[in-house]
């Protein structure tokens, strides 16, 4: 069966931004025997280490375009992603991590679903989810559980 990682990012300390930690704390339960799932605060670079050994990976993660009402679910592959224009590579996004993998020669997840939830306020400190996103949570938490699922199902290719 192919090594699947659900990985749950944000700040716990930042109102919405801490809606992918606490998806995946309610998920490693259920996902246990199935996956490894795993809570981060960490961003850029910092993260390629946790996809290593892994054939696919799920992110769980807020975004915050103003494009979208708060609470509502995206779903991304990394192609959908822009570039991250930044002044160090700390600041690289997960198109920059995966062509950094690739040049690298890592062991990297080769299908990478990230499952975001458009937030409201992700700078308030100490604040809790807000009321739409808090709403919408369990959905999050049932797509992810879909999406595990159905890579599951999958026959592995030989």
């Amino acid at each position: 069966m192919p090594r699947t990682l659900v990985l749950g990012l944000g700040n716990e300390l930042l109102s919405d931004d801490a809606v992918g930690i606490l998806a995946v704390r309610r998920l490693r339960e259920e996902l246990d025997d199935q996956t490894d799932v795993i809570e981060s605060s960490l961003s850029g670079v910092a993260l390629m280490e946790l996809f290593v050994g892994y054939e696919r990976a799920i992110i769980v993660d807020a975004v915050q375009t103003g494009e979208f009402p708060p609470g509502s679910i995206r779903e991304f592959a990394p192609a959908d992603l822009d570039r991250v224009l930044a002044p160090s590579p700390h600041y690289a996004g997960i198109p920059e991590i995966l062509a950094l993998a690739r040049q690298l020669e890592l062991d990297f997840p080769r299908e990478i679903r990230i499952l975001a939830i458009e937030v409201g306020d992700a700078t308030t400190i100490g604040g809790a989810l807000s009321p739409a996103v808090a709403t919408a949570l369990p959905e999050l938490i049932g797509q992810v559980k879909s999406q595990v699922a159905r890579w599951q199902g999958e026959v592995p290719h030989a």
